[in-house]
């Protein structure tokens, strides 16, 4: 008759991790213990003896002692120890090993341990997770051992679980989600603290706090309660990791997605935010909710006749004037892609601002739209802000390229391409250039601006070079050359009259910064050159105007206080002069 052998049990795995522990600890003390030319048992009896009064071998035998070693700290371990038996219990370790006196001799660190003392447990990682079982137990009221696995060996940011099982039941709880949750609203910088296997050191054990934080975290309904808290408050990079949390458990509740969604939206990340509100219309197609948020998100985003379909289909929580809102913006962007075509900025401008206004307000179609009407109208700085402020959307080329489509996104990149050259990022420009033309390559304005951006990027580049080796009449040439390609552009421009002052031609250098003034009034460094060029001049009214400005823009630029000054000296010497001389 053949004998069926069974698995070992949680219990002797977790004997056999702790016996591997112990013996590696023991063998590294007896290698030290060689290496001083001592046994370990005669070291440790010396040691004890010359230490340790009887008074305190009794009082080490009642309470167990904690020494620091430099970089471990050993701890007496509390939990029961069953016998072994068929089931894969864990041994109790042999007689001789348990009367071993143990002695801190490595490093003549001070303080050594009874004779009576059992020999210390296990060190480092093992001992740490020995002390959180403890706490669970005491936080649970139960002496059960508490099921080890080997996955569960790093203590934060786990690859395993704790599982507290009973009857073979396990929790889908974590450390990780314990440790997080203690340690992200309270980490000093303002991150959570992260990283696989890494542990996170405290001022206080935080143990007892992570196996309490797991006795809820199995709910996912007390998980998405805490993230709608995090959200009402304004947390909601916190809110997301909730949700993600209890989607975890329990992916087939709508409303964890749905409000994630939100959660995502009020970071601005609004296209993941619609991948997941298509998730809990998919699981639940009556949620009206869910329909009624996309419908939001599809709007922000320019795609009004998809925001109908979903305000349609939640007729609980939307309203006439949502579907009249899609509506109006599905007007406006027809209006304005047909004034492009005709070239009539102006209506273009408009009609994409109303669009805006109606609540496309993160469409990047409808921003290019308004962004390539301002270029057009030579107002530079304000197609820069449409791009580049606070409010402006950030999409990825892919997740762009994904749901606005290839031809849709390739507009976009030529337009951000053109705001870039006017704003002297001539770098980005060609970067930005180049996948508009590998999105769309057969598209001749693309390809035209391709060119364009080129050209001016090489056309600044070699004018750059000539002016640092003073060829200051060869760098105006090239300058003009980029000019030619890019008429209007403000940094060429200011840099050719850079290239005049050199030359002495100061009048022309006056008339190259008014030009770049007049499509970008906040170009400093233009206005800044104007006004020196007037100095020399002596058009101190102009060139004191000029300065007001400055020092408005750059308080705290001394060189501009210092001009400021002396040409206001000039201007009333000037005048005093003029009312001196004598009238005829």
């Amino acid at each position: 008759m053949t004998e069926s052998r069974d698995p070992p049990t949680g219990c002797a795995m977790f004997g056999i991790y702790s016996g591997m522990f112990r013996r590696r600890r023991s063998a590294s003390m007896t290698s030290l213990h060689r290496i001083n030319g001592t046994s370990p048992a005669a070291s440790d009896a010396e040691t004890e003896a010359a230490a340790a009064p009887p008074a305190q071998a009794n009082q080490a035998h009642r309470k167990p002692a904690v020494t620091h070693d430099s970089s471990l700290v050993r701890r007496q371990s509390a939990l029961p120890v069953p016998a072994q038996n068929g089931a894969g219990a864990r041994a109790a370790p042999p007689a001789n090993e348990r009367a071993r006196p143990v002695a801190k001799a490595a490093n003549g660190l001070g303080g050594a341990r009874t004779a009576a003392e059992p020999a210390s447990e296990y060190t480092g990682m093992a001992a740490e997770l020995d002390k959180m079982i403890l706490d669970h137990q005491r936080v649970k009221g139960t002496t059960q051992l508490v099921r080890a696995t080997s996955g569960n060996m790093m203590l934060h940011r786990n690859l395993g679980n704790l599982n507290a099982g009973a009857g073979g039941a396990s929790a889908r709880s974590s450390v990780e989600r314990g440790a997080k949750m203690a340690n992200e609203r309270k980490a000093p910088n303002g991150y959570a603290f992260s990283g696989m296997g890494n542990i996170v050191k405290e001022a206080k054990p935080a143990g007892g706090d992570i196996c309490r934080a797991l006795s809820h975290r199995t709910d996912p309904e007390r998980l998405k309660e805490m993230g709608n808290e995090e959200y009402r408050q304004g947390h909601y990079t916190e809110a997301v990791a909730l949700y993600d949390q209890a989607i975890m458990m329990d992916a087939r509740r709508p409303a964890y997605w749905s409000n994630k969604a939100a959660a995502l939206a009020a970071l601005g990340r609004l296209i993941e935010a619609v991948g997941d509100c298509k998730e809990a219309v998919r699981i639940d197609p009556s949620y009206e909710r869910a329909h009624h948020r996309l419908g939001g998100l599809y709007l922000r985003l320019g795609e009004p006749d998809r925001a109908i379909y979903h305000f349609k289909q939640s007729s609980k929580e939307s309203t006439g004037a949502d579907v009249c809102r899609a509506q109006s913006v599905k007007n406006r962007i027809a209006k304005s892609s047909d004034a492009r075509s005709l070239k009539n900025w102006i209506t273009v401008l408009q009609e994409a601002q109303a669009a805006v206004s109606d609540g496309a307000d993160c469409a990047p179609q409808v921003l290019a739209l308004q962004a390539e009407a301002l270029l057009r109208l030579q107002r530079h700085d304000e197609a820069d802000a449409v791009f580049s402020g606070a409010g402006a959307p950030k999409f990825g080329v892919d997740e762009s390229t994904k749901f606005f489509g290839t031809f849709g996104h390739a507009y976009v990149l030529i337009v951000r391409a053109q705001v870039d050259m006017a704003a002297g990022r001539f770098d980005d420009a060609v970067a930005t250039a180049q996948t508009a033309c590998q999105l769309d390559p057969s598209n001749r304005e693309v390809t035209n601006v391709q060119r364009r951006a080129k050209a001016a990027a090489a056309a600044r580049l070699r004018g750059n070079d000539l002016f640092k080796a003073a060829k200051f009449a060869e760098a105006c040439h090239a300058y003009g050359e980029g000019l030619d390609r890019e008429p209007g552009n403000a940094v060429l421009l200011c840099n050719r009259a850079a290239c005049h002052a050199k030359l002495g031609r100061h009048e022309k250098a006056v008339e190259d910064c008014s030009a770049a003034l007049a499509v970008r009034p906040s170009y400093s460094k233009a206005r800044l050159r104007r006004a020196d060029c007037n100095v020399k001049l002596e058009r101190w009214e102009a060139s004191l105007r000029d300065y007001q400005v400055l020092i408005q823009e750059l308080p705290e630029n001394e060189d501009v206080k210092k001009a400021l000054s002396e040409v206001e000296a000039k201007l009333k010497s000037q005048r005093n002069g003029e009312v001196a001389r004598p009238q005829h």
